[in-house]
């Protein structure tokens, strides 16, 4: 699920012996968010040809550090030297990448909460707001690590259904709509891509 209390209420409800359990994508997301908010709060304060090679290296900051080459790393670093706020940010980041190495929820537990630990004292709003979610959502985010399903392709189907309504400003028959869909996912799956 993603992290939506209706979801959850719902669960607990109607599921009861159900394993409620999070997407990664979802809470890895909040983390990026995270990020990429002190990221551009700190390249506002730049010169602007500093804040220009600050925006064309936004891809290279949302790298793992550990997968850089060794003239990447060198050009986080200078970065990372400009602002101690973005340093903090970004090894905020890292460690939580680190957290989702856990194997399963036993291991990650300790990880997490060192990590949430770590963000709520960090001083930077959006990660102590981003510590207080994983603390709200820690039982489905731990489940995650145990049950590694998610909603990729459900998620990814929807998405190519809506821009296709979009791509065609609506559909007024609900048939043709739907024949559409299936024309379409028919082609996919015979490509192997949804």
């Amino acid at each position: 699920s993603d992290m939506w209390s209706t979801y959850a209420d719902i669960a607990q409800t109607y599921f009861k012996k159900a394993v409620y359990v999070i997407d990664k994508y979802h809470y890895i997301r909040q983390v990026f968010w995270a990020f990429e908010s002190v990221r551009k709060e700190e390249q506002k304060k730049f010169s602007k040809t500093r804040r220009i090679y600050f925006k064309h290296s936004r891809i290279l900051l949302n790298k793992r550090y550990r997968f850089l080459t060794q003239e990447q790393k060198q050009q986080v670093d200078l970065m990372l030297y400009a602002s101690s706020r973005l340093l903090t940010a970004y090894s905020l980041k890292e460690q939580f990448l680190d957290v989702l190495d856990s194997k399963d929820s036993a291991s990650a537990r300790a990880t997490l909460s060192r990590w949430i630990m770590a963000a709520q004292n960090s001083g930077l709003a959006k990660f102590i707001n981003c510590g207080n979610t994983m603390v709200h959502w820690s039982k489905g985010i731990l489940n995650s690590f145990d049950c590694p399903y998610t909603n990729g392709f459900t998620e990814g189907a929807n998405n190519k259904i809506k821009v296709l309504k979009r791509n065609a400003y609506g559909y007024r028959n609900f048939c043709r709509f739907r024949n559409r869909i299936l024309h379409m996912f028919s082609h996919s799956t015979r490509k192997g891509a949804v």
